[in-house]
């Protein structure tokens, strides 16, 4: 690969899933709280399409005032899980330049960012969400599972600039959640349609899915993968 990874803190550390063919496609997956690319590069893998490159990238270890200030991998502070919780504006806000970083990155490396698209699991998928509408460059979509939206009050005006008004969005969560209830993943779905096209919302409920995925959440995510960045 051209192009010089330590310009780009979080690629440095990424796990990368390279293509099996010519790469004419990314996928920036977030993986949640705590937890390590590892995993989610090995579910990538398992739906892989042989044109896409998959890029996981590293949370740096930071203290989570929610976890009692302990050090641990995370995209930015959380202090609640509740819509009315006070959030770290300052921290999501740097979490998503570092995220366009790595668009910019695959850009200059000939992956145009209307063949990138973003996603994530849980505070993984929060952040993709936000970085994606506050975004100046058009990208394919988002798969966004089991998560909210950041800084929600701050929408739509917060999309003001985004290029991504009419961009695709793929949203699943589990009706067992315990970590984010359901309810807030269908509070964000609403909000999602007054910043976006409401028909490019798809909003896909599991009804015995906990804090996690399964394998018929996953072929969702393959099919809409397919969908949105197809091979050229």
């Amino acid at each position: 690969m051209c192009g010089n990874n330590m310009s780009v803190p979080l690629l440095a550390e990424a796990v990368t899933v390279s293509g099996t063919e010519k790469e004419t496609a990314a996928v920036i997956f977030l993986h949640g709280l705590g937890d390590s690319g590892h995993g989610w590069a090995d579910a990538m893998t398992a739906i892989r399409l042989p044109h896409v490159k998959y890029i996981c990238p590293n949370a740096p270890r930071i203290p989570v005032t929610l976890n009692m200030k302990m050090p641990m991998p995370s995209w930015f502070d959380l202090i609640g899980l509740s819509p009315d919780s006070p959030e770290d504006e300052a921290g999501i806000k740097k979490a998503a330049e570092n995220i366009k970083a790595i668009i910019d990155h695959e850009a200059k490396n000939g992956i145009p960012p209307h063949r990138i698209l973003l996603g994530g699991f849980s505070q993984g998928g929060a952040l993709s969400l936000y970085t994606a509408l506050t975004c100046q460059q058009q990208l394919a979509g988002v798969v966004a599972l089991s998560c909210w939206l950041p800084l929600h009050k701050s929408f739509p005006q917060a999309a003001s600039n985004s290029e991504n008004k009419d961009m695709p969005i793929l949203q699943c969560h589990g009706v067992l959640d315990p970590m984010i209830p359901v309810q807030f993943g269908a509070m964000t779905a609403e909000k999602l349609k007054s910043i976006v096209n409401p028909q490019k919302i798809t909003f896909r409920i599991y009804p015995e899915l906990v804090h996690s995925s399964c394998p018929q959440e996953m072929a969702a995510v393959k099919e809409f993968i397919e969908k949105q960045l197809p091979r050229i």
